[in-house]
């Protein structure tokens, strides 16, 4: 079949099994400059006539559409550039929340084997370069529509599936079906999307060009809000951010100089990932400081020494 494109392209990934997916999809589908949608293989694709963007339904729920950036490329001949999921986000506490994340399971152990969430344990995938402008900006138009006061504007640290190439991230409404159902919540995703990826009149569209800074979150909570604060306040670029549940460390041992646990495989891949999403970036990292004993916070600073990563703190970042 004739494809609809032979360039690089953002790939907006939806799954009509997730009600928050179909209606951010629906939201985006209202912005003018589609084109007509077509039948692939793997699902629907419908082109925005900004040349660089195009939309993909699948009927499987998408984290565990391993390799659908691989498949879209060869069905269609456009090459996958990035991946944007659009999701729900479901949460024990039930909290109403916007909220966007990178994808891998790192921190899941033994190593190699298919994670409960998709995704392969002790692996990551690329985050992709708009992490940092998707989150200021959805954070921004959010208040801009006064739902600050009603939903969560937060980001997670890197969780799930599925295992792709491409650098992706999720960008999920949570967190039960009157949410997922909010057209609301949907239009702010749809105008951060169309503003980020330059299908609206005003676009905030930066492209990775080789330069600049890129912090890497370590340690915290799930929603991250030491890192939260650093990437809100500062035009960072993000790259992976690990929890403490992923960064694992056995107890101290006076008789081993470095601690054992598979904390140390968990941050290499989560540098080594980032890397490859910020070729050329000057990448550090920013830890949640009062999460670690001193001991780890030790650890952590041998072993991102010997990466090549500084450590810097908030005020650094951010400086008054």
């Amino acid at each position: 079949m004739q494809s609809p494109s032979q360039g690089m392209v953002s790939l907006l990934l939806a799954s009509s099994e997730d009600p928050a997916s179909m209606n951010i999809l629906a939201e985006l589908m209202s912005i003018r400059g589609w084109g007509a949608t077509r039948e692939f293989e793997h699902g629907q694709v419908t082109r925005h006539s900004c040349g660089n963007v195009e939309a993909l339904l699948i009927d499987d729920l998408h984290i565990w559409a391993d390799g659908i950036d691989a498949s879209h490329s060869s069905l269609t001949g456009s090459i996958v550039d990035e991946v944007l999921v659009l999701s729900r986000h479901v949460s024990a506490s039930e909290t109403p929340a916007l909220t966007l994340h990178a994808i891998g399971v790192p921190g899941e152990f033994p190593h190699g084997e298919k994670a409960r969430s998709g995704g392969i344990t002790g692996t990551a995938v690329p985050p992709s370069t708009r992490f940092g402008e998707l989150f200021r900006n959805m954070c921004r138009i959010a208040k801009e529509e006064h739902l600050e006061n009603e939903y969560d504007l937060t980001l997670e640290a890197t969780h799930h599936g599925p295992v792709l190439v491409a650098p992706t991230l999720y960008l999920e409404i949570g967190s039960t079906l009157e949410q997922w159902e909010d057209v609301r919540a949907a239009r702010v995703w749809s105008k951060t999307i169309a503003l980020c990826l330059g299908m609206s009149e005003r676009s905030a569209k930066t492209d990775w060009n080789g330069r600049g800074s890129v912090m890497i979150g370590l340690g915290g909570g799930h929603y991250a809000p030491r890192h939260k604060a650093v990437i809100s306040d500062s035009d960072v670029w993000v790259g992976h951010i690990l929890a403490n549940y992923a960064i694992v460390f056995e107890e101290e041992q006076a008789d081993k100089p470095f601690p054992q646990g598979p904390w140390a495989h968990s941050v290499r891949t989560a540098v080594e990932s980032t890397r490859l999403a910020f070729p050329g970036g000057d990448i550090f990292a920013h830890l949640d400081r009062k999460s670690f004993k001193g001991w780890q916070r030790s650890a952590l600073a041998t072993l991102l020494s010997e990466l090549g990563v500084p450590v810097l703190r908030g005020k650094q970042i951010c400086p008054p």
